[in-house]
């Protein structure tokens, strides 16, 4: 019954938490639109030939959203080379530990198997004996 309980309070959390996260994505969206919302506006001194000219306030904002797109874009680029690396090494890692433990198998095998042998010649030593010991008490 807890176990219930826990679970449905858990997908009550989850919910909430991607509700909370729908909505601020929601509010960076309708900010991002009413900020630049004016840009997408034919500008009053716009040309008749299509061509708009561009306040120098305007192109100031542009070079700024520009510039931190940019910005941002290099840090999540510079964040997913370091990802990359570190990965490629823990593969390398990996790759190498791998090589280890099969060497390390292959000497168990190896070891294994000579004790058997050992083992054997023991045992089959141990039988000749207790025969002959055997056949001396009984001759």
């Amino acid at each position: 019954m807890t176990a219930i309980r826990s679970e449905k309070m858990e997908s009550i959390e989850v919910d909430s938490s991607l509700d909370a996260v729908s909505e601020v994505e929601a509010g960076i969206r309708d900010f991002v639109r009413n900020d630049i919302a004016y840009l997408r506006r034919a500008p009053p001194g716009a040309l008749d030939n299509g061509e708009v000219l561009i306040e120098p306030n305007a192109e100031a904002t542009v070079n700024n959203v520009n510039s931190l797109i940019q910005r941002v874009a290099g840090t999540s680029l510079g964040e997913i080379e370091n990802l990359v690396s570190e990965l490629e090494g823990l593969r390398d890692l990996l790759h190498t530990e791998g090589q280890r433990v099969q060497r390390e198998i292959s000497g168990y095998a190896q070891l294994s198997q000579a004790a058997m042998k050992s083992t054997r010649m023991i045992a089959d030593n141990v039988a000749q004996w207790k025969r002959a010991a055997d056949s001396l008490r009984n001759g």
